[in-house]
């Protein structure tokens, strides 16, 4: 009867075992396409990427200096 119940542990510790590494290799697999997926599509639209990028990097200067501007204008009325 222990020789059975040893069996069965076993066998169901490997099972286990088995199912979590099969997760864990089909994990990998998905990651693995992924990564690969958008690095094509990184490669692919680079010069969009790039350009948006730069669009919004001048915006945001744009956003700054006229910040700067009016900043520089309430201090000017405040001095008034």
């Amino acid at each position: 009867m222990a020789k059975e119940v040893v069996k069965g542990s076993i066998v169901s510790s490997t099972v286990h075992t088995g199912s979590r590494l099969m997760s864990n290799v089909l994990n990998i697999r998905f990651w693995f396409w992924l990564r690969s997926g958008s690095r094509y599509l990184v490669y692919k639209y680079r010069k969009e990427i790039i350009s948006s990028t730069t669009r919004a990097v001048d915006a945001g200067k744009d956003f700054v200096l006229q910040q700067k501007e009016n900043l520089e204008d309430i201090v000017a009325e405040s001095k008034e």
